[in-house]
């Protein structure tokens, strides 16, 4: 299995899991990730949020031979969601266990690398003959 291959599975499999818990288990802390600026309804972003979460996940993992467009879209999610992540540190809000500005500020960090790890996956970069072998 390549690194590529590897990658893929792995970030498919968590955002399934992610998403499932959008609907169910974690769907309080990940309210207090909606910013308070934002203008759709917190719950309703939290399901819609789930439910794309579950179908990039399921997608990245059932369908390889469209990893390339799944793992663009998948970077931009995580584009689209990171002003949920800054408003979490602005607004100083806790949820899953980032109680301090600390460790929402270093949560940060992990977008730029959840972004990277989504294009990798995707054998975005990745010369013809490198995607088609991941």
């Amino acid at each position: 299995m390549s690194p590529r291959t590897l990658v893929r599975i792995v970030l498919g499999a968590f955002m399934t899991f992610a998403g499932i818990t959008h609907l169910t288990v974690a769907r309080d802390e990940f309210q207090a990730q909606v910013p308070d600026w934002f203008p759709i309804d917190t719950d309703v972003t939290v399901l819609a949020s789930g439910v794309a979460e579950i179908g990039l996940g399921a997608s990245f993992l059932a369908l390889p031979k469209h990893k390339r467009v799944i793992g663009i879209l998948l970077a931009l999610f995580y584009v689209a969601i990171f002003p949920g992540n800054i408003a979490q540190y602005v607004e100083h809000k806790d949820a899953f266990g980032l109680d301090t500005d600390r460790k929402r500020l270093i949560r940060l960090f992990f977008q730029p690398a959840l972004i990277a790890a989504a294009l990798y996956g995707g054998g975005v970069g990745a010369s013809n003959a490198d995607a088609r072998k991941s």
